[in-house]
């Protein structure tokens, strides 16, 4: 269908920016170059606002919030650093939401590190170790080991660094994408500075340096 004959009404273009928050024209066009498909159209707005949203994210991020997460039973606790470009964005509802969902998801999945370039060498040297020693255990191939660790290193990322974990709340977004939708949403970059988890017994993690 041309995308010339679609008629793109004005309760479709309204449905679609309280959906997204997105500006009417955008919404508009996205419509049009969906054919009218709500659904597309939001896909569409996604990807036109987290490639957006990295254009934000070289920029200075000195306001924002700390915040704290205690889980029910008060047997675990994590306190988080989120930072923005404003105090309005960090006073609304949306970063709000953020910062609770990412404090959360420090005390369910328990990272070690913020993104992939914050692990340690001494960290990266050990679990290649670990993994090259795997991979010959089962019998892989000398020359094919390095290529199997690789692999193998990406689910390690996922494991230890938040950026790189799968979002507790919806397990096909990472942590880093949620926070790409938050920046294209609001209109700041926006970026984890630092956490702690806090674990009653566990005094191997308070005598660690905190993630940062």
């Amino acid at each position: 269908m041309s995308t010339e004959t679609v008629n793109i009404s004005a309760a479709q273009v309204k449905d679609l920016r309280e959906k997204t928050n997105a500006p009417m024209m955008d919404c508009k066009k996205a419509l049009t170059e969906a054919n009218g498909d709500i659904e597309q159209a939001i896909v569409i707005l996604r990807k036109k606002g987290i490639a957006s949203a990295a254009k934000k994210s070289a920029r200075s991020t000195k306001q924002g919030v700390i915040a704290s997460y205690i889980h029910p039973g008060a047997q675990l606790g994590v306190l988080i650093e989120v930072n923005c470009e404003s105090d309005f964005v960090a006073r609304t509802a949306d970063f709000q939401e953020l910062v609770h969902d990412l404090a959360m998801q420090v005390a369910a999945a328990d990272p070690q590190f913020i993104r992939k370039e914050d692990v340690t060498q001494a960290a990266l040297d050990r679990e290649k170790d670990i993994q090259r020693a795997r991979a010959l255990s089962e019998g892989k191939p000398e020359k094919m080991a390095d290529k199997i660790v690789a692999g193998r290193m990406n689910k390690y990322y996922e494991e230890v660094c938040l950026y790189e974990q799968p979002f507790i709340k919806e397990n096909t977004t990472s942590v880093a994408d949620l926070i790409k939708q938050k920046i294209a949403k609001l209109g700041e970059n926006i970026s984890v500075s630092r956490f702690v988890r806090f674990k009653v017994g566990d005094t191997a993690s308070a005598d660690a340096p905190a993630a940062e």
